[in-house]
């Protein structure tokens, strides 16, 4: 197994090197005022993951400064014909909307079902993408809040590469990676870049495979090295002037851009990390100080105090939580289903002596026990205490506590996917007409032979297959239909939108 280890001198950071050694992982720092500070190997290639988000933010600020496109244009403007982009109250989904995190889009496409879990993304289409935007229905207002997206970001990117005619890639390389110098930096690898490349591993250490993301690559397909991350880092934080400082200006301005930014010490520091299924990554900028870290690591465990830490040395190093054994016993008090808010559950399940927990939408993620009670994520910097008694957990993270009790003693078996029945074609004319969810906006039901097919207000008729005699499901988009006595009730995305019959 090999690694990349960084090695930080004790009296530079009053830490021992164990803390940076058990991430493997390699950095740079870069100041103003003095050369580059190297910590293990600068050239070795890494997937940085979502640090690309940040790069599809310097395109788009780039081609705002040319006059090629405008924060304000709809993103309809810029996808074909055919693709009905999802609107709510008249309002459509701008570029700015998409690299704020303002869209109102899911954190993934609910039509993303990947062959392969260890590259969840490869096989996810420009088709299956226009496919998802043609069904979805938004579930709040654009603009209204942020709620981080990898699919609107990859979006963001791929609407960027068709207004200018070319990949992603051909774009990200003519307009950032060349005026900057980043020779080894890309998405597609050459074979001496291959040679170059670290292999990732799991959080568990077992091989973990490079992500591909040919169709959202503008949320994180970029593969990178120290070195180059470092000519990024001195260009957006100021320290090195290029061609690219309105960009960086606009990008990092009132409307931040897919840049996060922290406020903890009086002088701000704009920051962005990433993670895939064998490596983490954090890019860290301290626009005040002049200084600005980059840590790539081949192992799934943060790495982001790291990068804060080395970006300004007021953020402390976390220490390693040291593993405990807790008998099977202990551990099954904690197993259920816990309310952290309004539509966010967090559930807890054991599989002999492994808790994990999976938060609603997103992954199951191991915790591992460093006291009977406390527990701690070793993907993201979090820890969960647990009640003696299981009935309640408290999540820290981010500086936060939050509170959630118990609302179930068991975990719900995940749904099975729906199975397709025959039904005879005379049995489904009795579906055909039009429905309204909402003023404006109609599902219309048609059939032709014995395939019923729905099609939205302004968006294109989608086959729809049965399940069961009144309930059909679609194979585009994770959503359901089940036909009433008066109408139909439409299942997507948690939410039950009932739709009455327009008498015709």
């Amino acid at each position: 197994m090999r690694y990349s280890i960084a090695l930080f001198a004790l009296c530079a950071f009053g830490q021992t090197d164990a803390i940076i050694k058990e991430r493997r992982a390699v950095a740079g720092v870069v100041e103003a005022t003095r050369p580059a500070t190297l910590y293990g190997d600068a050239e070795a290639i890494y997937d940085i993951g979502s640090i690309s988000k940040v790069f599809t933010a310097t395109l788009l600020a780039d081609m705002v400064n040319r006059g090629e496109v405008a924060l304000a244009d709809p993103i309809a403007k810029f996808l074909p014909k055919t693709v009905k982009v999802p609107e709510r109250h008249g309002k459509q989904i701008t570029l700015q909307d998409l690299a704020t995190h303002k869209s109102a889009l899911p954190r993934l496409p609910t039509n993303l079902q990947p062959k392969d879990p260890t590259n969840p993304y490869a096989d996810y289409t420009v088709d299956n993408l226009y496919a998802f935007l043609n069904s979805y229905i938004l579930t709040r207002d654009i603009g209204a809040q942020e709620e981080y997206s990898n699919l609107g970001v990859g979006l963001l990117g791929h609407v960027l590469a068709l207004r200018a005619g070319k990949s992603y890639e051909a774009l990200l390389s003519e307009r950032v990676l060349a005026p900057l110098g980043m020779t080894s930096t890309v998405i597609t690898l050459t074979p001496a870049l291959r040679a170059r490349l670290v292999p990732g591993h799991a959080a568990s250490g077992a091989p973990a495979p490079n992500w591909d993301l040919p169709t959202l690559a503008g949320a994180g397909a970029i593969r990178s090295s120290v070195n180059d991350m470092l000519k990024f880092a001195a260009a957006a934080c100021g320290i090195k002037q290029t061609p690219l400082a309105p960009a960086f200006a606009l990008s990092q301005g009132p409307v931040r851009l897919a840049w996060q930014q922290s406020t903890r010490f009086p002088e701000p520091l704009l920051w962005h990390n990433g993670g895939t299924g064998g490596y983490t990554s954090m890019m860290a900028c301290s626009p005040a100080n002049k200084r600005a870290a980059v840590v790539l690591s081949n192992f799934a465990i943060s790495v982001d105090d790291i990068g804060l830490h080395l970006a300004d040395s007021r953020y402390p190093l976390n220490t390693p939580q040291r593993e405990v054994s807790v008998e099977p016993s202990i551990l099954s008090k904690y197993v259920g289903v816990y309310e952290l808010a309004p539509g966010a559950k967090l559930s807890v399940t054991l599989a002999g002596k492994q808790l994990s927990t999976q938060l609603t939408g997103q992954p199951r993620i191991e915790i591992y026990p460093s006291s009977p009670t406390v527990f701690f994520l070793k993907v993201v910097p979090a820890e969960l205490t647990f009640a003696a008694d299981g009935k309640q957990v408290t999540l820290k993270q981010n500086g936060r506590e939050t509170v959630a009790r118990r609302i179930a003693d068991t975990v719900p078996a995940p749904a099975p996917a729906p199975k397709e029945i025959a039904l005879p074609a005379q049995a489904l004319q009795a579906f055909v007409g039009r429905y309204q969810l909402a003023p404006n906006f109609i599902l219309t039901i048609t059939q032709e032979g014995a395939q019923l097919a729905a099609q939205a207000t302004g968006q294109p008729s989608v086959p729809i297959y049965p399940s069961g005699p009144k309930d059909f499901f679609y194979k585009v988009v994770d959503a359901q239909i089940t036909f009433t006595a008066d109408g139909l009730v439409l299942h997507q995305n948690g939410a039950d939108l009932p739709a009455k019959r327009i008498k015709e």
